[in-house]
């Protein structure tokens, strides 16, 4: 098994991964760019929260509220796609109903609950 640091450093664009606010807040992100010091990264379902951790640390620390990366396990084809277009169609949509979970989303939110909590580094 990798350390923490190299774990974090093997995020690339495109991955989903989970991190926690001070405050116990889930934070499921995508990782919008990764350059040598910092990933940044946006938080799904919630349109406008960007966090920029850093790729050794995996804190983002702004404006003196860190958040910490605290898994990178990779998530089921299946579960990753729905997630993919739940977080789009969030992002999207203002249709009346759309914000209305399918089965599907549903079973992926549960899923990510007990897979992140399982596989922290």
């Amino acid at each position: 098994m990798t350390n923490r640091s190299e774990s974090i450093r093997d995020i690339k664009e495109g991955d989903i991964f989970h991190a926690v606010a001070p405050n116990g807040a889930s934070l499921v992100c995508q990782a919008l760019t990764v350059s040598d010091p910092t990933i940044e990264a946006q938080r799904m379902f919630m349109p406008g929260e960007i966090y920029r951790f850093d790729r050794t640390t995996g804190v983002d620390d702004r404006e003196g509220i860190p958040g910490k990366i605290d898994s990178v396990a990779p998530l089921p084809d299946d579960i990753r796609d729905v997630l993919l277009k739940l977080d789009h169609r969030n992002r999207t949509s203002n249709a009346p109903g759309s914000a209305k979970l399918s089965e599907p989303e549903k079973k992926a939110l549960l899923f990510i609950y007990d897979h992140y909590r399982s596989n922290q580094i």
